[in-house]
């Protein structure tokens, strides 16, 4: 083995100014936040275990909300550094920038080459004990973040490095409670963290992920271990999808200490979806790797299509979007060195990714498609982009026959749509409303000077079930939704012509609302995706409840919240369960939904979007107890057993 001791360990820069401006750290201290430092401590795990140490990681959510995260890898080091004079374990989780990974000659391959997650994590946790198991022997350090003299000093030493005995472990424990007075309401996602060590498992096929939650009376531990990693990742985002499949094509290789794998599979429907990672880094945004799959991809393809008569020499070649229509792909690159698009990694910025991956890619595939098993996996792509070629040239002639009809936004919108008379876009605020009725109240409940207001006669289309692309433009919803929108959708779309700063779902808080808002997402999503990206799609939530006593009204907006409101007026209240916007008149609308001051809207962003197109996929699903499984199981509204349960009603 390879000598790994304190020496491997480089620091950059003291731990300074992490409680001061946490956003500049982890994004911000809410939600997200608060995972991004759990995802921390276990992408140092996986980075341990993805170069060869170990092969598990466990982590598990305690009953007072702290986290723990072992690993049977190495153990870091505890010995002395030469220049630093401290144990490698005190460098790595007090220093910012201080880890083994920054010349690349312990950890190959690395997601955390910012360096700053074990110290980060530290600085914002009420306290932190690790366990280190190495040379047969247990050690723990503790840390904590007191207050003294009105100042908090964070990730202080409480505890000096101390031997707790003999052992056969090999690996690193860490337990951290997150300090509530950074992130004041934020308490950690079993789904959330669920569903991402779903994906690390699905990417480095190696490792086993554990995971228990031990907040929930029955708790069970789930296991996560996929031997066919990328492969088993497009099964199990395409489950649900009921459309003919063409067969999954997996390729990997390498340049110049430059590794891709990537699996992808065609379906006959009418999304694209790419999933794209480096060093297991979700990268959301994209970036180069992904120019250079779809880059190989169109070009492989159609000298395929040329290569067995589909296209002749007079036939221009296909588009990308053409080859790409109903695509299903997982790209998982590794590289040393990458450089990431601002603190949160979103977006692949190195150029010379593009040429590895296209190189990589033109190589492998034509190498699979030239074997005679592989021919008819071709052929179901490129009829497939053939029809699509055919429907994107009738979608835009339908795209431009509706621009000739309405000229003027108003001519579409005349009778439905109640605009605002702002003049600043950023400030406007457009509310999508789920029937008629909600729709009048929201009219007179709003405030005509910044929000407009587009009530919806009824279900949007399924853009998921539809074959011919041309239909998607020539339903009536659709249409007025994208002309009150102003920015056109997909290779015409242009965010310089967005008219509202905030485009804003409204439905009711149940299984037709849930239904509703999912739809809307499916047609943002592969429309004008751009539009969640830049963070301009919202979902309102409304109350569920009314909770009155004495002439004083309060609003709950979930269960929990209706729980503590009852425990705290005690008696002589009466309760109203609210079954649809519709049910509110004007003033109250304005009140809980639609008041900048008082509301809640929730951004809806790209973080998820691989399980986003799982849901669709499921919603839209033709077995309806599948369907209506789904919906119980994740949509936020009240049941109606529970409530008469609870409250007699």
């Amino acid at each position: 083995m390879v000598r790994y001791d304190s020496t491997d360990i480089k620091v950059l820069e003291g731990l300074e100014a992490v409680r001061l401006r946490p956003g500049m750290y982890i994004g911000s201290t809410g939600e997200k936040g608060l995972h991004h430092i759990l995802w921390e401590i276990i992408d140092n795990s996986v980075d341990e275990i993805a170069n060869q140490y170990g092969n598990t990681i466990e982590v598990i959510i305690n009953k007072d909300g702290s986290a723990v995260v072992e690993d049977n890898g190495r153990g870091i080091p505890i010995d002395i550094h030469p220049v630093y004079k401290v144990t490698g374990l005190e460098l790595v989780f007090t220093k910012l920038h201080a880890g083994g990974k920054f010349d690349n000659s312990e950890y190959a391959y690395s997601g955390g080459l910012h360096g700053v997650g074990a110290s980060v994590t530290n600085a914002l946790s009420e306290w932190m004990d690790v366990e280190v198991y190495r040379n047969k022997k247990a050690y723990k350090m503790s840390f904590h973040s007191p207050e003294i003299n009105g100042k908090i000093v964070s990730g202080a030493i409480k505890t000096p490095l101390q031997e707790l005995g003999a052992t056969k472990k090999t690996g690193t424990k860490v337990t951290f409670m997150p300090d509530k007075r950074v992130f004041k309401k934020a308490e950690f996602d079993a789904e959330t963290i669920t569903n991402r060590l779903r994906e690390l498992a699905f990417l480095n096929n190696s490792i086993k992920f554990v995971f228990t939650d031990k907040r929930q009376e029955d708790f069970e531990t789930v296991e996560f271990y996929y031997e066919n990693g990328l492969v088993d990742f497009i099964d199990y985002v395409n489950e649900c999808n009921d459309a003919a499949k063409n067969k999954i094509i997996f390729i990997e290789g390498e340049v110049d200490k430059f590794l891709l794998k990537a699996a992808f599979q065609h379906t006959k429907t009418y999304s694209e979806n790419i999933y794209s990672f480096v060093n297991n880094i979700p990268t959301i945004e994209g970036g180069f790797h992904e120019t250079g799959f779809k880059a190989a991809l169109t070009k492989t393809m159609n000298d395929f299509a040329r290569k067995h008569n589909y296209l002749k020499a007079k036939d221009p070649n296909l588009l990308g979007e053409d080859y790409r229509e109903g695509l299903t792909a997982v790209i998982s690159i590794k590289m040393q060195n990458p450089q990431f698009e601002g603190q949160t990694k979103s977006k692949l910025g190195n150029p010379e990714v593009k040429n590895y991956v296209e190189s990589i890619v033109n190589e492998k595939l034509e190498e699979f498609l030239s074997r005679p098993r592989s021919k008819s996996i071709g052929e179901f792509i490129v009829k497939q982009a053939i029809e699509a070629g055919k429907a994107r040239v009738a979608a835009q002639k339908a795209k431009q026959q509706q621009r000739q009809k309405n000229a003027m936004v108003g001519a579409s919108l005349v009778g439905k749509y109640a605009a605002c008379t702002g003049k600043n876009p950023e400030l406007n605020e457009l509310f999508i409303v789920e029937g008629d009725s909600a729709g009048g109240s929201a009219k007179q409940g709003r405030d005509r000077r910044f929000q407009a207001i587009l009530p919806l006669r009824g279900k949007p289309l399924n853009i998921m079930k539809v074959t011919k692309k041309e239909r998607i433009y020539e339903n009536e919803e659709i249409k007025t939704i994208i002309a009150a929108i102003g920015t056109d959708t997909e290779e015409d779309f242009d965010i310089t012509n967005l008219r509202y700063g905030k485009i804003i779902i409204l439905s009711d808080a149940d299984q037709d609302g849930f239904h509703i808002r999912s739809l809307l997402l499916s047609m943002f999503y592969n429309l004008t995706r751009e539009l969640i990206r830049e963070g301009k799609i919202y979902v309102g939530m409304p109350p569920l409840y009314k909770i009155e006593k004495k002439g004083v009204v309060k609003y709950a907006y979930s269960d929990k919240e209706l729980d503590e409101i009852v425990q705290e007026l005690k008696s002589n209240y009466t309760i109203q369960r609210y079954k649809g916007l519709g049910e509110m008149n004007a003033e109250q609308l304005w009140e809980t939904t639609m008041n900048p001051k008082t509301r809640t809207l929730v951004k809806v962003n790209l973080d998820d979007a691989k399980e986003a197109a799982k849901m669709i996929n499921t919603f839209m699903n033709d077995d309806s107890q599948t369907r209506k499984n789904y919906i119980f199981k994740h949509a936020n509204f009240n049941k109606i057993d529970e409530f008469a349960a609870k409250y007699g009603g």
